[in-house]
C-alpha cells in the first residue's frame, strides 16, 4: 500500500519577484465611467488589489500558516494527490471520517476556517462528541495536486480516486462532504460506492440537467429551471468557456497575474453573501492567498478542463438515484438554490437546511455555521463507523 507523505511546498524567491515585476507591469483595460462591477471585474477595485499585492501581501507568511496543517501525498491513479489529514482532538465518542471536496475557483483553502471546528469541537464551544477525523484533497488538477497529463478526470473518476485515498488511511467508512465541483464528486461516491459512504453532505445540486416531460415537474421546480437557465445567461460566461474552450483564456491567466485574479475574484465577490462588498467576507489576504496558490501552481487551465470532462458525463447518470441519506444545506447567499421537490427525484433526501448567512463559499464566509450544519447532519450516522476505521 502506498504510503503518503509529509508535504511543505515552499514558494521559488524567484518565482515570487518575477510575480511582482508582471504585476508592476499591468497593462491596465480602460473602463467606463461608473461601470464597477456591472461588466465584470471592477478595474478600481483590481488595481487597489493589486498594489497590495505586489508591495504588501506577505506569501512566506501565508505559506508558513498553510504548513500548520498536517498535509500529504500520495499517488492515487498515477498522480501525486495533495491532502489535508487532521485527526479528532480527544474525541469523546467514534469518530466520523470525513471527506470534504471542493470546487472552482478554489482549492482545499476553501475549507481552512472549518478543519479546526470539525476536529477539536470541544474547544470552540461545542459537543467533544461531534468531533471527526477531516481529509480535504486537492482535486486533480486544482491547488498542490499533480496536473492530468492526459485527458482530464471527470467527477466520476475522482470519486474513485477518493475511495483510495480513504484506503491508503484506513477508512473502511466514511462520510462525503461537498460543494460546486465537490458536489459533483460526493454524489458519485455515493452512487459508485455506497458501501464505504455513510452520509453525504451537499450545499449545492449544480445546475438542473432534466430530459423529461416538464409536466411531470411541480410549479416550483419549473420555476427554479427557469431561474437558473436566467442565472446561465446572465451569469455563466465562465462556465460555457471551461466546458468546451478552456485552453483559449487559460493562454492570458497562466501569464498575466491580473487576469488570473480578475477571473477569480468577481466569481468570490458574484458568488458570496457579501452583498457587493467582497472584503465584507474576505479579507486581501485571504482573497490573494487563494489566487496565489492558483498562480504559483500554473493549475487555471487545469482546473478549468474539469468543467470539459464533466461536460461530457452521459446523460443518464444524472437520472441515477442516491440511495445513500443524504443532506443539503442551502445558505441563503448561494446561487440558484433548488426545491426540495428537485432534490428529491434522484436523491435519498433526509434533511434540507437553509442557513440565514453564507454563500457559495460558505465554509470559509461562515466557519462556525457550516461546522454546526455538518455536526447535525452527520450526528445520526456515527453508529455505522466504528473507532477501527
Amino acid at each position: 500500500m502506498r504510503d503518503p507523505e509529509p508535504y511543505r511546498p515552499r514558494a521559488d524567491p524567484a518565482a515570487l519577484e518575477d510575480l511582482r515585476a508582471r504585476l508592476r507591469a499591468t497593462r491596465w483595460p480602460d473602463t467606463p465611467e461608473d461601470a464597477g462591477w456591472s461588466l465584470g471585474a471592477d478595474v478600481a477595485y483590481l488595481r487597489e488589489l493589486v498594489s497590495y499585492w505586489a508591495d504588501g501581501f506577505d506569501w512566506p507568511a501565508q505559506e508558513a500558516a498553510l504548513a500548520r496543517l498536517p498535509r500529504f501525498r500520495v499517488r492515487l491513479g498515477g498522480l501525486g494527490v495533495h491532502f489535508v489529514h487532521k485527526r479528532a482532538v480527544a474525541p469523546a465518542g467514534p469518530v466520523l471520517p470525513l471527506v470534504l471536496s471542493h470546487g472552482w475557483p478554489d482549492s482545499f483553502w476553501r475549507y481552512l476556517k472549518v478543519i479546526p471546528l470539525l476536529t477539536d469541537p470541544g474547544a470552540h464551544g461545542a459537543d467533544p462528541a461531534d468531533a471527526f477525523d477531516v481529509v480535504v484533497p486537492d482535486l486533480p488538477g486544482f491547488g498542490y495536486s499533480e496536473r492530468p497529463t492526459g485527458p482530464p478526470l471527470d467527477a466520476i473518476a475522482v470519486a474513485g480516486l477518493w475511495t483510495e485515498l480513504m484506503d491508503v488511511l484506513g477508512y473502511a467508512r466514511f462520510g462525503a462532504v461537498g460543494g460546486d465541483k465537490g458536489s459533483l464528486v460526493s454524489r458519485y461516491l455515493a452512487l459508485d460506492h455506497p458501501g464505504r459512504v455513510v452520509a453525504v453532505h451537499r450545499m449545492d445540486a449544480g445546475l438542473p440537467v432534466y430530459t423529461g416531460d416538464p409536466a411531470d415537474l411541480t410549479p416550483e421546480e419549473r420555476a427554479w429551471i427557469e431561474e437558473a437557465t436566467a442565472w446561465g445567461g446572465a451569469e455563466g460566461a465562465y462556465g460555457a468557456i471551461h466546458r468546451t474552450k478552456p485552453h483559449t483564456v487559460a493562454f492570458g491567466l497562466a501569464d498575466s497575474p491580473v487576469g488570473l485574479a480578475a477571473w477569480i475574484v468577481e466569481k468570490l465577490r458574484a458568488w458570496s453573501d457579501c452583498g457587493g462588498d467582497i472584503e465584507r467576507v474576505f479579507t486581501k489576504d485571504e482573497i490573494l492567498t487563494n489566487v496565489t496558490l492558483y498562480w504559483l501552481t500554473g493549475t487555471i487551465g487545469s482546473s478549468m478542463r474539469m468543467y470539459h470532462a464533466d461536460a461530457a458525463i452521459p446523460p443518464e447518470q444524472h437520472a441515477r438515484r442516491i440511495e445513500v441519506p443524504s443532506g443539503f444545506s442551502l445558505f441563503r447567499g448561494d446561487i440558484v438554490r433548488p426545491p426540495r421537490a428537485w432534490l428529491e427525484r434522484t436523491t435519498n433526501v433526509v434533511r434540507v437546511t437553509e442557513p440565514p448567512r453564507g454563500g457559495h463559499f460558505a465554509p470559509f464566509e461562515e466557519p462556525e455555521l457550516y461546522a454546526q450544519e455538518l455536526r447535525e447532519f452527520f450526528r445520526p450516522y456515527r453508529a455505522a463507523v466504528t473507532e477501527s476505521s
